[in-house]
């Protein structure tokens, strides 16, 4: 039996987002990805991501809460047509990270058609090249299932290496998702107990390219080719974050 998942003794906290201002979300630590509204997000998703919506994503009661609600933006010049909006925080171009303890405390939304994320993705850019790391998927048509995926350009999509494991709490209590992510390694759990680990099979190549750095993305979409079909009664809906650590080894 592995030892519960934790940040190593010597590793020391290099950022933190402990969310206790009251407001629109820290712009020193996140972005609001919007990039994809006009032309439609990835994998058939049916959400707008808005930006300075405290409906969307606000900071109150020393929690993130990212809303998703069933409306139309049509009046944003962005705006592709989408019925519903949410929120995309992302750490691109404010923080980066290679290797690491990532901690998430997190509560999922539930409803049919959610699809909650909390992951990295390279940023360098390029897709599957430069890799992503799903710490945390959730979908709301599967409440009591969570899972852990890498995406490589050895296996990406449905090709994609990853585990999941029953969390019949994961709608409504808090839990820790948390990656460790060495050059040997990422182990991926929930509250210290671990559900899959991806190897380095080494040398770089395709199936490794978890050498350079990542950004942090929290998400709630709507629909897609996971999220599956909506139930329009279910808005809106909430994931809240109780804190973002990572820790990194010194030097």
């Amino acid at each position: 039996m592995p030892p519960p998942a934790a940040a190593p003794a010597h590793y020391v906290l290099a950022w933190a987002d402990e969310f206790d201002t009251p407001g629109q979300p820290d712009a020193t630590r996140w972005v609001a990805d919007t990039g994809r509204n006009q032309a439609g997000w990835y994998n058939n998703e049916l959400q707008y991501y808005a930006s300075g919506r405290l409906e969307n994503a606000e900071v109150r009661d020393g929690r993130l809460v990212i809303t998703a609600r069933r409306e139309s933006l049509s009046s944003a010049p962005d705006w592709g047509g989408q019925r519903y909006t949410s929120a995309r925080l992302i750490t691109r171009g404010l923080a980066e990270w290679t290797y690491g303890f990532f901690e998430v405390r997190a509560r999922m939304p539930c409803g049919r058609g959610t699809w909650p994320a909390i992951w990295t993705l390279g940023s360098g850019g390029r897709w599957p090249q430069d890799g992503e790391l799903d710490i945390l998927e959730h979908t709301g048509r599967n409440p009591d299932h969570v899972f852990s995926t890498v995406h490589t350009a050895a296996g990406s999509g449905g090709n994609g290496r990853g585990a999941g494991r029953t969390l019949a709490t994961a709608c409504s209590a808090f839990h820790d998702y948390q990656m460790h992510w060495t050059p040997e390694r990422i182990v991926f759990s929930v509250d210290g107990v671990e559900h899959f680990r991806y190897l380095n099979s080494g040398p770089g190549g395709a199936a490794w390219p978890f050498d350079a750095p990542q950004f942090l993305i929290l998400n709630i979409a709507i629909g897609g080719d996971l999220g599956g079909p909506v139930d329009d009664t279910i808005f809106p809906v909430e994931m809240q974050v109780e804190h973002v650590r990572v820790w990194q080894a010194p030097g």
